[in-house]
């Protein structure tokens, strides 16, 4: 993407966190932007403070884990706005429960929203971004895309989901005027935390609260830096987003030890 002046992005799971702040500093580059959530108070949030920096914004109440509403959200999108020229597919969820355990139920809502979700975003958006002289689709994965972490096995596998089906995307589009983004954050100071389906820590060591509390003091990166970041990463067309030192450092030694950190971090987080 060249520039994001007079240009129209539809941003999913906008009603707070990255999403909201991909919204505001979008609008402060002279983007429209079409925010939807299934939080209709976090979406009217979101829209003051894109309005505050005299964007166009519009709201749609929308839960990604349906095709049927995600369709109408990209066909909305181009009513209201005439057109759009990115979408980023940022929704998402988290389970805290070990395979033995966790619900049929659980695994299913999760990937619902954090893999189908993106797919139906990327199918449903796509037919009109291929109508504009340049477009950009951008998924959002997580450093769980390529570490796992114990008593969070629906998470990763969706994230682990998420990079191998927007890197396929990228092959395939490569040679068009579609630019494709895999994200990959470490932690970031959102609410993902504290909106977990929270049954059991690694370890078994940690009630809710204090798994929020830890996760608070570990996220280093702001919910607006990592917008920044990614907007960045948009300008450069770059295949692969980073967010966060943690990021780097976690995708350092996974290169550097692919087996022997898998143990590592099952130790450090409290399984043996």
């Amino acid at each position: 993407m060249k520039k994001f002046n007079n240009k129209v992005a539809a941003i999913t799971g906008a009603a707070s966190g990255i999403g909201r702040m991909l919204a505001v500093n979008l609008a402060v580059k002279g983007c429209e932007v079409a925010i939807s959530d299934i939080d209709a108070r976090g979406l009217e949030k979101t829209a003051e403070m894109v309005e505050k920096q005299k964007g166009k914004v519009s709201i749609h109440e929308v839960d990604v884990a349906q095709r049927d509403q995600v369709e109408k959200y990209a066909a909305n999108v181009v009513k209201q706005h005439g057109r759009v020229d990115m979408i980023i597919n940022n929704a998402g969820v988290a389970v805290a429960q070990s395979v033995d355990d966790v619900s049929y139920e659980d695994f299913e809502w999760l990937f619902g929203i954090n893999f189908w979700g993106v797919v139906y975003g990327v199918k449903a958006f796509l037919p009109y971004l291929q109508k504009q002289p340049e477009g950009h689709i951008v998924n959002i994965s997580s450093v769980n895309g390529f570490i796992t972490w114990p008593n969070h096995a629906p998470y990763c596998a969706s994230k682990f989901a998420v990079k191998g089906f927007t890197e396929t995307l990228w092959q395939e589009l490569r040679n068009t005027n579609i630019r494709v983004s895999c994200v990959q954050p470490g932690g970031i100071k959102t609410n993902i935390a504290r909106n977990t389906r929270f049954y059991k820590s690694p370890g078994n060591q940690m009630t809710h609260e204090q798994s929020i509390d830890a996760f608070d003091k570990m996220a280093g990166t702001s919910a607006d830096k990592a917008a920044g970041i990614i907007i960045s990463g948009m300008l450069k067309n770059k295949r692969r987003i980073l967010v966060g030192p943690d990021a780097y450092v976690l995708d350092g030694l996974t290169r550097l030890f692919p087996v022997k950190f898998v143990g590592w971090f099952a130790a450090m987080v409290g399984r043996e």
